[in-house]
């Protein structure tokens, strides 16, 4: 069980949080928190890479991916 003390509370702005609201409509996601968590979870796996870097078609994905959620 999670306690309160290992959260920690992140504002977006309100318009994100909807656009997020809408995506996640029937995906199987609980709340828009728990996609958020995802995303991030897998954003920083994918940054430990051993690899010396991302080739043209992953920086293409992570942009697509960041303006989906309204960041680009």
């Amino acid at each position: 069980m999670t306690k309160e003390k290992d959260k920690v509370t992140i504002k977006i702005p309100r318009p994100l949080y909807q656009k997020l609201q809408a995506i996640i409509e029937g995906s199987g996601y609980n709340s828009v928190t728990d996609f958020i968590v995802y995303i991030l979870r897998d954003l920083v796996a994918s940054s430990k890479t051993p690899e010396s870097g991302f080739d043209e078609k992953e920086i293409q994905a992570i942009k697509k991916r960041l303006k989906n959620l309204g960041y680009l």
